[in-house]
């Protein structure tokens, strides 16, 4: 009879455990960027801070740089469903919905608290935007990190527009980043993200445009020897949600969900403020020549120039968006 207990336990033991496993729900969780990256160590904390506050009920599967194909891809992927979670820069997401390509408009906001009001998904810009990606391709907003100040490197020194005539730098393939590329007075080069450490190595681009931490991690300091702070693009970053695969989560799970965006958001955007100094400067120990105005770096030649190539290319299609971003103070 004692041994009958123990076997019925054990059935009852085994049951439990395949039924919490089949209860488990695994998240996919594809980005471009390194794993040391503060935007790839985001990506990380929130896969465990999901899979704690849900108890491992809700598991996230993290696919860092590149793995699961080019920027577009991922983006695709997601509003298929082969991809539930995904950040990728605001124009990035431009190419499942148009306007959110203006939150990424070279020289746009004020400051980074500016940048971060609008980019909150609570703001009317993000509400209006991500009801409208939401009908349009199945993908929700999910929560935004301040991701970096895009600054410009290059394999020589660069002062002003003039300096660029000729020179191919490497723009992110889509129509806000080109626009910003050209307005700085470089032929645009469009490379996807994961060629683009071979590109400049076999100098096919003379240079790149990234938030410093990003230039760091990346080490593309092993092939370019100049870094300008023409802090062009202040960007956040954009982790949006497959909307199907969201639905199916209880309204408990969501929440828990929810609770990891919010505390992950607000220390990925902590981390990045703190580090844009200390990135600048180890930099410059990996042998990098940091050109800023004190150095002869002609700011206002490159804001003046890339301001009214992106006025030219999309205030007709961006304008009263635009003013809506003014407006948030």
């Amino acid at each position: 009879m004692k041994w009958l207990c123990s076997a019925v336990t054990l059935v009852m033991l085994v049951l439990a455990v395949a039924q919490a496993n089949a209860q488990t729900v695994t998240l996919r969780y594809a980005h471009m960027n390194a794993p040391s990256s503060i935007a790839g160590q985001q990506a990380t904390m929130l896969a465990k801070a999901i899979e704690e506050k849900t108890k491992g009920a809700v598991k996230v599967q993290v696919f860092p740089a590149s793995q699961l194909g080019t920027l577009q891809e991922q983006a695709e992927a997601v509003s298929q469903g082969s991809v539930q979670i995904h950040h990728n820069t605001m124009a990035g997401i431009g190419s499942l919905y148009e306007p959110f390509g203006a939150l990424d408009t070279p020289y746009m906001y004020k400051d980074v608290q500016h940048l971060m009001r609008v980019a909150d998904p609570n703001s009317p810009v993000m509400k209006r935007l991500g009801e409208g990606l939401l009908k349009a391709r199945g993908v929700r907003v999910f929560y935004t990190f301040y991701f970096g100040t895009r600054q410009l490197t290059a394999d020589r020194q660069v002062l002003n527009p003039k300096d660029l005539q000729g020179v191919k730098i490497r723009a992110i393939p889509f129509p806000m980043y080109m626009a910003a590329v050209e307005g700085m007075g470089a032929v645009a080069t469009p490379v996807d993200f994961a060629e683009l450490a071979t590109q400049l190595a076999t100098k096919a681009v003379n240079g790149q445009e990234n938030p410093v931490d990003t230039i760091f991690a990346n080490k593309f300091f092993e092939t370019q020897s100049h870094l300008m702070l023409t802090g062009h693009i202040m960007g956040a970053e954009l982790v949006v949600f497959n909307d199907a695969a969201w639905k199916k989560l209880s309204p408990t799970l969501q929440g828990q969900i929810m609770e990891a965006a919010n505390e992950v958001s607000k220390k990925a955007t902590q981390m990045t403020l703190e580090s844009d100094a200390a990135y600048t400067k180890q930099l410059a120990e990996k042998g990098m020549k940091v050109i800023g105005p004190k150095e002869g770096l002609d700011l206002e030649a490159f804001r003046s120039r890339v301001q009214a190539e992106v006025s030219k290319r999309f205030e007709t299609k961006f304008g009263d968006l635009y003013k809506e971003i003014r407006t948030i103070q």
